[in-house]
């Protein structure tokens, strides 16, 4: 059995644990919270974000990054975009060897509009890592933890290193499909926390099921337009990591997007949302980083744009709504034309 350091000791980072403690695996998850960890280890608890979810001994915390990283096979990345760089800055100090790499963090860096993986392969030069891989998905940390079914993609595009996430961390409760497209992968996991976002927002505003039907259906087409922009295969958006984790994440109370634009529905500032909620939401950082992406690409976003407008501009989302439904007459289909979609690799 593998040793794996789990880097972000939140409410995935410790699902995720869970999982690869079931496998038999040996974990190391770090965070920097001394209490926390101290209830991981003394009460085999981690009553901050998975409160009643009785963890294995097999899962032993520290808040050292080196003790964490000792003698470890692979690294699995669980923490904030905005702190990613951070991270895998004291991370490279620290290595003696090359290892795999594995982030199921979903987000996009604003300014330099890298995905994770990018991110990693800029930290961590090529001789201290063995593969990149995302995992993604349909994947709720709290029904994770209660070991209820829940299925996921490993992506990377080096095929060993995707089966390798995929063994690590497949068993009855956890299905692990591989898929060579780490763009898309990316992308849609990413992005669908902005659509999330619409669509508690319309939820606050008092708006029914035709309303959230509409804002995923439309969000998932642009989604994929960028995705495709960039280079991804457009039958990704369609999988688990694409219209799959978009359903899990604008229908559920788990999701932290949806109850952001929920209480900003509900006509509260971001200010009031962030400090309410009291737990990064990423969405709210990817929507600027998409928005700048599809700006510099000339893609039609219009989803998007409200919704930049509405988190760093002031529009309120009755004004975007209005806007979106205003828009020139369009073909349903335009924007995803057979002539647009890239040949498969």
């Amino acid at each position: 059995m593998a040793k794996i350091a789990v880097l972000g000791s939140g409410s995935w980072g410790t699902a995720l644990s869970i999982v690869l403690a079931d496998n038999d695996h040996e974990v190391r998850i770090w965070g920097r919270s001394a209490e926390q960890i101290r209830d991981i280890n003394e009460n085999h608890l981690n009553q901050r974000y998975l409160p009643e979810i009785t963890l294995s001994p097999d899962i032993v915390g520290t808040t050292s990054l080196k003790d964490a990283l000792f003698e470890v096979e692979a690294i699995l990345l669980v923490v904030p975009t905005k702190a990613m760089r951070s991270v895998l800055k004291d991370v490279c100090k620290l290595l003696n060897k090359p290892m795999v790499f594995i982030h199921a963090s979903k987000g996009i860096e604003p300014e330099t509009h890298y995905r994770i993986s990018e991110i990693i392969e800029e930290e961590i030069p090529a001789n201290l890592r063995t593969g990149v891989v995302a995992l993604s998905g349909p994947s709720h940390a709290e029904e994770v933890s209660l070991r209820q079914p829940t299925t996921v993609t490993s992506s990377s595009l080096d095929p060993e290193a995707a089966t390798f996430v995929q063994d690590l961390f497949m068993n009855q409760h956890f299905r692990v499909y591989t898929n060579p497209d780490l763009i898309g992968v990316e992308i849609g996991g990413s992005l669908k926390n902005i659509i999330a976002i619409g669509v508690g927002m319309t939820s606050g505003l008092g708006f029914g099921d035709n309303a959230k039907a509409a804002l995923m259906t439309r969000g998932l087409a642009e989604i994929a337009r960028l995705g495709m922009k960039l280079g991804a295969n457009p039958l990704t958006f369609a999988g688990l990591s694409g219209l799959g984790d978009l359903i899990v994440t604008c229908t559920s109370v788990h999701s932290r997007n949806w109850r952001a634009g929920n209480m900003l529905g509900k006509g509260k500032s971001l200010d009031e949302v962030l400090n309410e909620m009291g737990m990064v939401v990423e969405g709210i950082r990817t929507t600027k980083a998409a928005f700048q992406l599809a700006e510099q690409l000339n893609v039609e976003m219009p989803i998007t744009k409200v919704l930049y407008e509405v988190l760093f501009y002031n529009k309120t989302p009755k004004e975007a709504v209005a806007e979106l439904m205003g828009r020139v007459k369009k073909h349903e289909v335009e924007s995803l034309r057979l002539g647009d979609i890239p040949p498969s690799s």
